[in-house]
């Protein structure tokens, strides 16, 4: 957290903005600008810390524990009273998205009779699976332990995040639903899965100096994608090269930079339906600094 009021900060006395995120190369990506110090902002000094997206949903429930942190949207509405959105940072997948797999051949109609092992219910991904079917059952388990725990046989079907997505068929699984193609096909909008969320208590003009530094940090990256992904190949779980950079384009592109106005339509009916449907008891507040 800040080590000094929001207000006016100098160079002699910069203002500690600390940023957590997940260890990912999706968000290594995207925040090598600012963690290699190519971007620079007078009078701040940006810290960082790298945690599971869970840990950080529930940790920022904690009295803004972090400046900036990566939440799931799922977790937005728990830490609206202490956090606003960034306008950018978001990663949002365009017909596709968090995946159910499992060890067999499965329709999407058959989830209803097995146990299905999700990464944390504060994560979008639950709350897409919820939506699709608020009757299924399911267990947490740790997202880079699911595909071990259905090889190993302890779950017939998981739902996976981050590089599974690319990577579990290498193991031997079966995809039996992609949420972000049902989302897609139900409501003809990209499926919004995590983004930066600020601390109110900033002041406004200290959340869009800071905002301004993580889309710098975005484009500088996406300007020079080659060190950019080098730097963040050592974030990429079971990812050479190759899988690397397509993960990477997956989540980090020109929505990263801005969400777009059906983006942000995304964010809003993906909560509105989720309070609706009794799955998040908090009526939900979307609003974005830029």
């Amino acid at each position: 957290m800040s080590t000094q009021p929001s207000g006016v900060p100098s160079p002699d006395s910069p203002l500690e903005i600390s940023i957590a995120h997940s260890p990912d190369s999706d968000d290594a990506f995207m925040f090598y600008g600012l963690a290699t110090n190519k971007i620079r902002v007078p009078g701040y000094r940006f810290t960082h810390t790298l945690s599971d997206i869970e840990t950080l949903n529930r940790r920022a429930q904690e009295e803004a524990f972090y400046d900036v942190t990566a939440v799931s949207f799922h977790a937005y509405p728990y830490i609206q009273q202490n956090y606003t959105l960034m306008g950018c940072g978001g990663s949002v997948g365009e017909g596709y998205g968090p995946m159910v797999v499992s060890r067999q051949m499965l329709a999407a109609e058959d989830l209803d009779r097995i146990r299905i092992a999700v990464p944390g219910t504060l994560t979008t991904a639950y709350l897409a699976l919820k939506i699709f079917n608020p009757a299924l059952e399911t267990a947490t388990v740790p997202f880079d332990r699911i595909i071990p725990e259905i090889l190993a046989g302890n779950f017939d079907a998981g739902l996976i995040i981050h590089e599974g997505q690319l990577t579990y068929s290498t193991s031997g699984l079966y995809r039996v639903l992609d949420l972000g193609v049902w989302w897609r096909e139900t409501t003809g909008l990209v499926l919004p899965l995590g983004g930066n969320a600020i601390r109110r208590s900033l002041g406004p003009e200290s959340q869009r100096i800071i905002t301004k530094a993580v889309r710098d940090s975005i484009q500088h990256a996406l300007d020079h994608r080659e060190p950019a992904l080098e730097y963040a190949m050592q974030f990429a779980r079971d990812l050479d090269a190759r899988l690397a950079n397509r993960f990477v384009s997956m989540y980090v592109n020109d929505r990263t930079l801005d969400y777009g106005a059906d983006g942000r339509q995304a964010i809003r009916k993906l909560l509105e339906l989720g309070y609706e449907r009794g799955i998040i008891p908090i009526a939900p507040q979307v609003d974005f600094v830029d």
